[in-house]
């Protein structure tokens, strides 16, 4: 049984507004109390949160665990262990694992990992759109549901042509199921790594034209018009694709998007002397694209933010940079770097909330409570003065990759309390009492 838990005198932040002070209780994980006044009674463990902000746990919509197929990489064990120390209660595991999963047999066999670690970080699967995700033969959804899925994607896969584009979203709806895409002309998009502008003429890298990204969403967008199945837009890259979604979306269309945290903060620009640490897919774009990417989150035409988690070991980005593996280890920068989100003045502290917690739930079919009695209780307390450089040397994840590498932090995670138990906390002395 999980310990009892009184938080005293946060300020705090979710969904709906910013409170100056409030108290939570929590018991048998779930939180029993949560008001500006503190909760009476006895309680195993005290905290004092005064100066500390109180949130919502993170919700990661795409995570790769590296199991199966990549356990050199990173495994499940070792990135649900960072997740739960760095305040994310649940994550996305898209389908391009080896064997991918496009049966039930693997989602069988990834739940037993999941359960086998005693993580209390929620893992959603989602299935293959097609069988190994080769873009041509339907994979059985409705089995996938069965096993469990919560949706299906295609990941950065093409699909052979708009007629399988077409049968897979009427399929998915007919199980009630969404479809998760990258969105990426294969063709256009072609070996490029970089996006087409002065950097990578400069570099002479070849080239992802934006174009790569808009003529699959608008491929996407007119067969969600005609078929009323929901998709959600992964990584969107480039201002004139996130525009697109927003449009969709006023128009009433059952569309959402997520944006990765590193192509707010950062541009092409990172690519200065081929940092193979800032080879992601899709690529990092031009500041115009951040302005207006970071413009439609505010706005809400992007629904969320994720961290695109993906952990590599140190040979794959220890190459020319067209030969490395494209990716960025983010669970363990999810908090800090999002945090300078509010530094810049780009989105206020609920909407962050809602980017990171209770959009992402609800893209994900899950009840989203927040810090309400009732709710599960997965949260964090943010300590804002403590800033520090982002070093990869301190991550828990078993990947070191991040381009974010040296950049000032808007804070870090002082606790993570995951389902009622605390997972890391770097209190001082005087708070916490056990």
């Amino acid at each position: 049984m999980s310990a009892s838990i009184r938080i005293i005198h946060a300020r705090a932040i979710d969904a709906h507004g910013e409170y100056e002070r409030l108290s939570l209780g929590i018991r048998e994980g779930r939180i029993v109390h949560a008001d500006a006044t503190p909760p009476d009674g006895l309680w195993d463990i005290d905290i004092d949160a005064e100066g500390l902000l109180l949130a919502p746990a993170w919700i990661e919509l795409a995570a790769r665990l590296r199991e199966p197929g990549a356990t050199h990489k990173a495994d499940i064990a070792s990135e649900l262990r960072a997740a739960a120390r760095c305040g994310v209660a649940a994550v996305a595991l898209p389908p391009d694992t080896r064997p991918v999963v496009d049966r039930p047999a693997v989602v069988d066999w990834i739940r037993t990992r999941v359960h086998g670690t005693g993580s209390p970080v929620q893992v959603h699967i989602l299935g293959a759109a097609t069988v190994n995700l080769a873009g041509t033969e339907i994979s059985e959804m409705g089995a996938l549901a069965n096993a469990g899925c919560i949706g299906i994607a295609q990941c950065g896969d093409a699909l052979r042509d708009t007629a399988v584009m077409r049968r897979v979203l009427e399929y998915a709806a007919s199980f009630d199921l969404p479809l998760h895409v990258q969105p990426v002309d294969a063709a256009l998009a072609g070996e490029g790594c970089a996006h087409e502008g002065a950097m990578a003429t400069r570099m002479g890298l070849p080239p992802v034209p934006v174009a790569a990204e808009t003529c699959a969403v608008g491929q996407w967008l007119s067969l969600v018009e005609a078929t009323g199945a929901r998709v959600h837009f992964g990584r969107l890259s480039s201002g004139r694709g996130a525009e697109m979604v927003a449009q969709a979306r006023a128009a009433g269309l059952p569309v959402s998007a997520d944006v990765a945290l590193h192509q707010l903060l950062l541009t092409d620009a990172a690519l200065r002397g081929f940092d193979t640490a800032a080879h992601v897919q899709p690529p990092l774009r031009s500041e115009a694209d951040r302005a207006t990417l970071c413009a439609q989150l505010a706005q809400g035409g992007i629904s969320a933010l994720c961290c695109d988690h993906q952990p590599h070991e140190f040979d794959a980005k220890n190459a020319p940079f067209d030969l490395s593996e494209p990716g960025a280890s983010g669970l363990d920068t999810a908090w800090s770097m999002a945090l300078s989100l509010l530094d810049a003045e780009i989105i206020d502290g609920p909407q962050l909330i809602r980017a990171c917690h209770t959009q992402p739930l609800e893209i994900l079919g899950q009840p989203a409570q927040g810090l309400a009695v009732g709710a599960r209780a997965d949260l964090v307390l943010l300590d804002r003065a403590q800033r520090a450089a982002v070093d990869p040397r301190l991550f828990t994840s078993r990947g070191r990759n991040t381009p974010l590498a040296g950049k000032t932090t808007g804070g870090s995670v002082a606790l993570s309390c995951i389902a009622g138990v605390i997972e890391h906390e770097s209190l001082d002395a005087h708070r916490l009492h056990r």
